[in-house]
């Protein structure tokens, strides 16, 4: 018996700010505001720690959505989970995308199989000396297990993708570490965004039974033959805990929409992209067709700057430009690389990949919609 059924909606933004769009689908019915449980979205910021357009858009959305679920704005994060990443180099373009789920009481739908399902849940807050270490890693395992009960998903090889939004450290954050006697594992607010990334993905790995043996706050950003295929980590100044979003597929779903992923082994892998387009039913030339059975939805991508330094055996230059950071540099080049392949550049692509998927490359999902006479 099927519990849940889950939405997927994609969302063209103006600006950080803009909420238009989210509003008159909400204003028309075609969005219960209720249903809302995440939206992701790209803004149009550096990504960087200075990178305010992440929080400018969360505010945005906040104050939106307060009168509909009945709360004030600064508590509607309580219920509604927001990842936003900063960064649309090249071809990206700003977008949001938001997941609804809501219970079923009918289950004659025509539905078969596994489909798109999502569950959430958050880590305590954390002291700035514990972000990139252990307790980190530790935390996020646990709110990954929780999320996947959420979401009804048992297997872990139903797990597609793993969204998290982690913090980074500040001067003052570093200072107040420093004040109590301890020390952080960087004094660089930019470097700590490589470690609390580094460190959720190894949770996310520890979770799913990606990794064998015990993994600790030393592998970090040191030994990067451990990773996660699935986890998709992006940090920010306006938390202290880890934001975690489980997407996978689950027979307790009559979701209309199902979920599949690649790994990336570097930049320029466009089998991969391929590849995980395929594992929704879809090939690079159906993905404009309005008349086929299955649609996509969106893709979500991690993106590095690949860190010897060379792209199958040619050299790169990314880690060495001191105007534009190499985080800048890979977005917009798996930016237009998916973009092409999937015939949009309103796709969500996250730079930093550090312990997701090998170095230089990650993971890649794709959602798509399937039509109920395609489903049984």
């Amino acid at each position: 018996m099927r519990a849940t059924s889950v939405g997927v909606v994609r969302i063209a933004t103006k600006s950080p700010s803009d909420v238009s769009g989210l509003l008159s689908l909400i204003e028309s019915g075609k969005i219960d505001p209720g249903s809302i449980l995440a939206i992701l979205g790209k803004t149009e910021g550096n990504g960087g720690v200075n990178d305010f357009t992440r929080e400018f858009a969360v505010s945005a959305l906040c104050t939106a959505l307060a009168p509909y679920v009945d709360l004030p704005p600064r508590r509607v994060e309580e219920r509604i989970a927001f990842v936003m990443s900063g960064g649309t180099e090249g071809v990206l373009s700003p977008h949001i995308t938001v997941f609804t789920r809501t219970p079923l009481v009918d289950q004659s739908d025509g539905i078969s199989g596994k489909r798109l399902s999502i569950g959430m849940a958050y880590t305590r807050d954390f002291l700035p000396e514990e972000l990139g270490r252990g307790a980190q890693i530790e935390e996020t395992a646990k709110a990954v297990v929780a999320a996947m009960a959420d979401a009804a998903i048992v297997d872990p090889q139903d797990v597609h993708f793993v969204q998290i939004k982690c913090p980074l450290l500040t001067s003052d954050r570093i200072e107040a570490a420093s004040a109590r006697g301890n020390k952080t594992v960087t004094n660089s607010a930019y470097g700590s965004m490589a470690y609390s990334r580094g460190a959720s993905a190894l949770g996310v790995a520890v979770a799913l039974g990606e990794i064998d043996g015990a993994v600790g706050g030393e592998h970090v950003l040191r030994n990067f033959e451990l990773f996660s295929s699935v986890a998709s980590t992006s940090a920010g100044i306006e938390l202290m805990h880890n934001v975690v979003i489980v997407l996978g597929n689950s027979r307790s779903s009559a979701s209309p929409f199902e979920i599949g992923h690649a790994v990336m082994r570097d930049a320029i892998d466009s089998a991969a992209v391929i590849e995980a387009l395929k594992s929704v039913g879809l090939r690079p030339g159906d993905v404009s067709e309005p008349t086929a059975s299955r649609e996509l939805v969106n893709i979500f991508a991690k993106a590095e700057a690949s860190p010897n330094g060379s792209v199958r055996g040619f050299r790169h230059t990314m880690l060495e430009d001191t105007d534009i950071s190499a985080t800048r540099h890979a977005r917009a080049a798996v930016g237009g690389l998916i973009g092409g392949l999937s015939g949009s550049g309103a796709i969500y692509v996250s730079g930093g990949a550090e312990h997701q998927g090998p170095p230089g490359g990650g993971p890649v999902a794709a959602i798509a919609r399937i039509s109920i006479e395609s489903s049984g």
